[in-house]
């Protein structure tokens, strides 16, 4: 059966991710790393905050979802991403509930995570990560 562990991430879009990392390192928090990530494609950078993150996203391209995003809302919270175990049960049943996925089927990064993202308009306006780690 699929459960939800923790809240894994919270996503917020940024245009300059010196600017954004300056705001949060202002509050205390400290940046753990800054990467970047091709296959979405952006700059990421991850802070830690208790058990999860926050991630400042800055995208690379102006054709990713995250560049339209901006373009049309401008900076702000972008997505929250729950980790989660059973992903691919958790995503049959949402279809079977009528939930609109973004992935039908879960994407797996280098690592071996797998995510898939439900649409905002299933999520009374929010874009939903789900997140599975490795076992």
């Amino acid at each position: 059966m699929p459960t939800i562990k923790r809240l894994d991430h919270i996503a917020i879009a940024v245009n300059d991710l010196g600017d954004a990392l300056a705001f949060w390192e202002a509050l205390g928090l400290h940046t753990d790393r800054i990467e970047e990530i091709p296959a979405e494609p952006a700059y990421v950078a991850f802070l830690p905050v208790g058990d999860g993150e926050i991630e400042l996203v800055k995208p690379t391209s102006d054709t990713t979802g995250t560049a339209k995003f901006l373009a049309k809302r401008g900076e702000g919270m972008h997505h929250v991403c729950l980790e989660v175990e059973g992903l691919d049960e958790l995503l049959t049943q949402l279809q079977a509930k009528g939930i609109q996925l973004i992935n039908e089927t879960p994407v797996t990064k280098p690592n071996g995570v797998r995510y898939a993202f439900i649409h905002p308009k299933s999520a009374h306006g929010v874009l939903v990560e789900l997140y599975e780690k490795p076992a």
